[in-house]
C-alpha cells in the first residue's frame, strides 16, 4: 500500500506541471506521432537511468547508513548534471514538495533533517534524492524506489502527450507498458554504477527544454 501511494503518478509533488521538454518537441516537430513519442521518452527514460537512477541508488544506500555527506554528494551530483534551467527547476521543486509530504504524512525524522538542509541553501534537494530518502524511511527496497521513479517520467511525459497532441490514450498506456519493461535491467545496471559513472547524452532533449524556458506560449512551467 504504502508504494502504491509513494509511487502514485499523480503524487501531488508538481510532476503534473512538467514536460521534461516534450512540449517544445511537440511545438517544432520532433515528437509527431506515437512512433517519435516512444523515442523521446524512451530517450528521457534512458537518460534518467545513467543519471538520476544512479543518485537515488546512492542516496538510499546512504540514508540506510545514516551518512548526510554522503547524501549531500548525490544531491549535488544529480544538480550539477542538469544543463538548462527547466530540468533545474523540475527537480528541485518536485523534491522539496516531496519532502515536505513526507514530513507531514510520515514524520519521517530523517527526511526532515534533509529538508532543513535545503532550506538552509546548503543542498539543492533534488526528486531522486528525495524519493530515496521516502523509500528508505517506508522500509521499501531500492529496486522499489527505482521503479518508482523511472514509471513516474515515463507517466508524467506521456501524460502530459495527452495535452500536448492528438493521441489515443490506449497509444500512450501501450507506450507506457513497453517502456516500463526496460526498468528492471536499467536498475540491474545502474546498481553496480557509482555517481562518478554518471552520465548522459541526449543534445536534442536539453536543447528543447532550453527552448521551453523563452517559449512566449506554454503550457507547462519552466
Amino acid at each position: 500500500m504504502r508504494l502504491l501511494q509513494f509511487g502514485d503518478s499523480m503524487l501531488p509533488v508538481g510532476a503534473f506541471s512538467f514536460s521534461n521538454g516534450l512540449e517544445s518537441a511537440v511545438h517544432v516537430g520532433v515528437v509527431h506521432d506515437p512512433e517519435s513519442l516512444e523515442r523521446f521518452v524512451r530517450t528521457a527514460t534512458r537518460q534518467s537511468a545513467t543519471t538520476d537512477g544512479i543518485a537515488l541508488l546512492e542516496a538510499f544506500r546512504a540514508a540506510q547508513d545514516n551518512d548526510p555527506a554522503r547524501i549531500a554528494r548525490a544531491d549535488h551530483a544529480v544538480f550539477n548534471r542538469k544543463l538548462n534551467e527547466e530540468m533545474r527547476t523540475m527537480t528541485v521543486r518536485m523534491g522539496r514538495k516531496l519532502a515536505e509530504m513526507a514530513v507531514k504524512v510520515l514524520n519521517a525524522t530523517d527526511v526532515g533533517d534533509w529538508l532543513g538542509v535545503i532550506k538552509r541553501g546548503e543542498t539543492p534537494g533534488t526528486y531522486p534524492v528525495a524519493q530515496a530518502l521516502v523509500f528508505a524511511a517506508l522500509g521499501l527496497q531500492e529496486r522499489d524506489a527505482f521503479a518508482v521513479h523511472q514509471y513516474g517520467l515515463a507517466s508524467m511525459m506521456l501524460g502530459a502527450s495527452l495535452r500536448l497532441m492528438k493521441l489515443d490514450y490506449l497509444d500512450a498506456q501501450a507506450i507506457l507498458f513497453r517502456i516500463n519493461g526496460e526498468a528492471e535491467a536499467a536498475y540491474e545496471r545502474a546498481a553496480v554504477r557509482s555517481l562518478d559513472d554518471m552520465a548522459s547524452y541526449a543534445p536534442v532533449s536539453d536543447i528543447l527544454a532550453a527552448v521551453h524556458v523563452r517559449a512566449r506560449v506554454r503550457l507547462f512551467m519552466n
